[in-house]
């Protein structure tokens, strides 16, 4: 068929439903083998533009990724994006037919753009970085519980559970370790960005995880995705403040932690913080545009395959 076709699938445990834009056809197939196979050979019948998917916590994974195996152009997407859309659009029923609906109709008027989905092994390490993420916060909340203990049963089953606390992450940092210098294509990735002065480990095992995007986009589109692209806020002869919005949370948060350290360690970003200060720039705009700039620079290496240079940055 030639006329363009939009299809949304909202997932849920049991069921996938969905909705063809302009057409208006629905349909609904259990969640297993047996349903996605037929919703596959469906979908390529019909060759769709474009399929829109809501991230749903890593439920949408398996079919997205079946999808996306058998060439059909998928978008995974920010399930707020699509509720402020159908809001906007006065949709305010809720129903999985309806959601497939409205996914639907924001396929055919946003046109997302379809990104490759993450392999398993990507997956895993971003499994892993999770569950580090995970590990900390609960050790975090025990030191803190720790703190206010008063009675003896209660800190030693404390400082018990902390210490194994400590045991699951450093064996998680080796998981990551050894995943990271088993894969030829990660173990080069890991050799260049570390030779970064002020980027750690963890700032590496991150960008890798959750932004695989790293080296394959241009400095806009990278700084776009993680969201360290301020944003224009101006009307009529008006012009706000620009902010940074949206973007990767978890990615920017380790950049965060990266670009501190290295505007006290690394020359190229100190003189880069340097010269935005004496512009009477404020901290926080100095840290979001250093943190931009660093981004660019692992972005530029991993693109064109060159270590660290600081004479050509």
């Amino acid at each position: 068929m030639n006329a363009e076709q939009f299809v949304g699938i909202d997932v849920s445990k049991a069921t996938l439903d969905g909705a063809v834009e302009p057409q208006g056809q629905v349909w609904q197939v259990a969640y297993d083998a047996k349903g996605i196979d037929q919703l596959v050979l469906q979908l390529q019948e019909i060759g769709p533009t474009l399929i829109v998917i809501e991230a749903t916590g890593g439920l949408e994974t398996q079919i997205a990724s079946a999808l996306a195996g058998k060439g059909l152009p998928v978008a995974v997407v920010n399930p707020r994006q699509v509720r402020d859309f159908a809001k906007a659009s006065g949709r305010l029923a809720k129903t999985d037919r309806v959601d497939a609906g409205v996914l639907a109709a924001f396929a055919r008027a946003i046109r997302p753009q379809a990104r490759p989905l993450k392999d398993a092994d990507t997956r895993a390490l971003d499994d892993l970085v999770d569950r580090r993420r995970q590990l900390i916060g609960i050790r975090v909340q025990e030191v803190l519980r720790l703190k206010g203990a008063t009675t003896k049963p209660l800190q030693t089953s404390l400082k018990k559970h902390i210490a194994w606390l400590d045991k699951q992450i450093d064996q998680n940092d080796r998981d990551l370790t050894r995943r990271l210098r088993e894969s030829d294509a990660w173990r080069a990735k890991d050799d260049l960005l570390k030779s970064i002065p002020g980027v750690g480990s963890v700032t590496i095992v991150t960008l890798l995880a959750k932004c695989p995007e790293l080296g394959t986009l241009n400095r806009r589109e990278i700084a776009a995705l993680v969201g360290v692209a301020p944003m224009a806020n101006d009307s009529g002869q008006y012009r706000g403040k620009r902010f940074i919005w949206g973007g990767r949370s978890e990615v920017r948060a380790v950049l965060y932690m990266a670009t501190i350290s290295a505007i006290r360690c690394n020359a190229v970003i100190r003189a880069f913080a340097e010269r935005l200060k004496n512009a009477g720039k404020p901290p926080k705009v100095v840290i979001v545009a250093c943190m931009r700039k660093l981004l660019t620079i692992m972005n530029a290496m991993l693109k064109n395959n060159t270590p660290w240079q600081p004479q050509n940055t």
